[in-house]
């Protein structure tokens, strides 16, 4: 999957770029996600031990440590790392645009606000059905006080997208691969597959909310949004439209 838009990104760089081709990158990616991560982990550090740290931020952070891995920067870097590789392998211009950044924020803020019409919607079906209404896609809802939560929200953009997008999809399309020819059905398979892991995660733990069958529903559909922004609009665009969703949440209740 990378490596598929690796190909996409070095034909659109033999031509001038435009916002939508520009915002795509992965150099643009990290420098637009990069006030995220550095106020999430400075979150994290000034909360001590009164913050929750985002649920896929301490899966990764285990995981690296099962394999020897360890410190408490090494997660951040990584992101990094990744980001970075990909926009080398891509061989587009080493530039990033301001006036990119700010389309980026504001397409970001757009797509934050349509996703919570479509929550809207969905809640006020729910109370036709009598069902109690859905909370934000963020892990639980035990963090102490607003700045716990607003951290939280941070991290979800950043880790989510890393560990179900920018990870997971290109690892599920190479694993099925094998058994598909056709990038599309690929593409497909891979956007159900994360969309039900991205759900299903929300469950797991003891920050974890009560299953529930309108809440699955949503946050599956939600992965799959969050999804086809990846492939389509980049890494940048799904992170901070997944932040900015949770912040619009946590401020509307």
């Amino acid at each position: 999957m990378i490596a598929q838009l690796d190909k996409e990104s070095t034909a659109l760089a033999v031509r001038p770029a435009n916002y939508w081709q520009q915002s795509r990158r992965p150099l643009t990616s990290l420098f637009f996600v990069l006030p995220l991560l550095v106020l999430y982990e400075g979150g994290v550090l000034w909360l001590g031990p009164n913050g929750v740290r985002n649920g896929a931020d301490l899966w990764m952070q285990r995981l690296l440590g099962f394999f020897g891995f360890g410190g408490f920067l090494l997660l951040p870097l990584l992101t990094i790392a990744i980001l970075l590789g990909w926009h080398h392998t891509s061989r587009q211009p080493w530039r990033v645009s301001r006036g990119v950044l700010f389309g980026m924020a504001a397409e970001s803020t757009v797509l934050a606000v349509l996703l919570l019409v479509f929550a809207n919607v969905q809640a006020r079906l729910l109370v036709l059905t009598g069902s109690p209404l859905p909370c934000q896609l963020g892990d639980g809802t035990s963090a102490v006080g607003f700045a716990s939560h607003l951290v939280r929200y941070f991290g979800a953009g950043i880790y989510e997208e890393l560990l179900f997008r920018l990870i997971l999809v290109p690892l599920v399309m190479a694993t099925v691969g094998c058994l598909i020819a056709g990038r599309r059905m690929k593409v497909a398979v891979a956007l159900v597959l994360t969309s039900l892991l991205f759900s299903a995660a929300h469950y797991v733990g003891p920050q974890g909310d009560d299953y529930q069958l309108y809440s699955f529903v949503f946050r599956f559909i939600a992965g799959g949004f969050f999804a086809v922004l990846f492939v389509y609009r980049g890494f940048g665009i799904a992170a901070g439209t997944h932040a900015l969703y949770d912040i619009l949440v946590g401020v509307s209740a």
